[in-house]
């Protein structure tokens, strides 16, 4: 079985799913980027975008009723190496406020650009729902 997942009071995607949960089980999340709920930049510095792209998943990932503890890969592309670099302590903190201390699978890779131009980061999210609780 396939459902699709968008979080309640998300602004319906066009042409794509934010998440579709497998089975009641796998989650595979829809490439995040910073924006909020109505699809609006509310952060135009890295850092900030990268928080809210972490908080969009961790919706998405509660919407289909699991916590961030069951997320098992991260694919993060960037824009800006030099940027992503020169903010580690921050993107640390930013991590930490939204995952705690769960660090899954993860990829960081460089892109020449996203479809959102305002976008800095888009991350895709593999989530075990339940995993984490057993």
């Amino acid at each position: 079985m396939i459902d699709s997942i968008n979080p309640p009071g998300w602004a319906k995607p066009k042409g794509y799913a934010n998440g579709v949960l497998v089975d009641g089980r796998r989650l595979y999340t829809g490439g995040q980027i910073g924006w909020n709920p109505e699809q609006r930049f509310e952060a135009k510095d890295f850092v900030g975008q990268f928080e809210q792209t972490l908080r969009n998943i961790a919706a998405i990932v509660e919407a289909a009723g699991g916590t961030v503890t069951d997320i098992v890969r991260l694919t993060w592309f960037i824009t800006d190496k030099r940027a992503y670099m020169a903010m580690q302590r921050e993107v640390g903190e930013a991590y930490r406020r939204v995952m705690g201390r769960h660090f899954p699978a993860m990829s960081v890779i460089v892109v020449a650009g996203l479809i959102e131009d305002e976008a800095l980061v888009e991350i895709e999210a593999t989530a075990e729902i339940g995993a984490s609780a057993g």
